[in-house]
């Protein structure tokens, strides 16, 4: 059975995002795709320091917090949706930082797993959070699910994101389109096989030219 790996950044885990995140996966439940979704607001998360360890040991060199146990889970994911509320026009920092670590210190191909990001705001900074999110699936060659409209939803608490009717749309066309390219993806690499990728230029300049 294909799975979804759902990450709720925020630390209200009752909130805003959680009931964007709900509506996906009661969707994801009626299309059959397993779902696994982890709170990880109120974790404290230190930011890379890009030391390179994890080139050495395939894993991120501090090991006290989440991102080393939640590897192994985005590896096995077929999808992952990452939630996350607005912090002065961005994601909030605890995303920020266990998303660089996540996507830095792992080594395993994440090229053809399906991408979403999915954001919450009261009022205004969700399309600049939204970009954000969405550059980790692209630097990673992840396809980037999407929706009938920008994958938001808008209130200052969950029962106002429960009277948005269009944000809550857009969270189940978000998780059947989703659902969607999981299957097709599952279904052209039995039958043509995956993409080859080219990974041996690395444009560094050396000579300063």
């Amino acid at each position: 059975m294909a799975k979804v790996l759902l990450i709720n950044g925020s630390p209200n885990l009752k909130g805003c995002t959680a009931t964007a995140l709900q509506e996906m996966i009661d969707v994801f439940e009626k299309e059959n795709i397993e779902t696994e979704l982890i709170n990880i607001g109120r974790k404290d998360i230190r930011g890379c320091i890009s030391c390179g360890n994890c080139n050495l040991t395939g894993k991120c060199v501090f090991g006290d917090d989440p991102v080393n146990e939640i590897a192994p889970k985005f590896e096995e994911a077929d999808g992952l949706v990452i939630g996350s509320p607005v912090y002065y026009g961005s994601p909030n920092g605890t995303v920020l930082s266990f998303l660089d670590r996540l996507f830095y210190s792992t080594s395993f191909p994440k090229h053809m797993k399906v991408g979403a990001a999915v954001v919450s705001c009261r009022r205004g900074g969700n399309t600049a959070t939204f970009d954000v999110l969405n550059k980790y699936f692209s630097i990673s060659g992840m396809p980037i699910a999407t929706s009938t409209y920008w994958n938001m939803v808008h209130g200052f608490s969950a029962a106002d994101v429960k009277k948005d009717a269009e944000g809550l749309q857009t969270m189940r066309n978000l998780a059947r389109n989703m659902s969607f390219m999981i299957k097709a993806i599952a279904d052209a690499k039995e039958k043509y096989g995956l993409p080859t990728m080219d990974r041996e230029a690395f444009t560094s300049f050396p000579d300063g030219k």
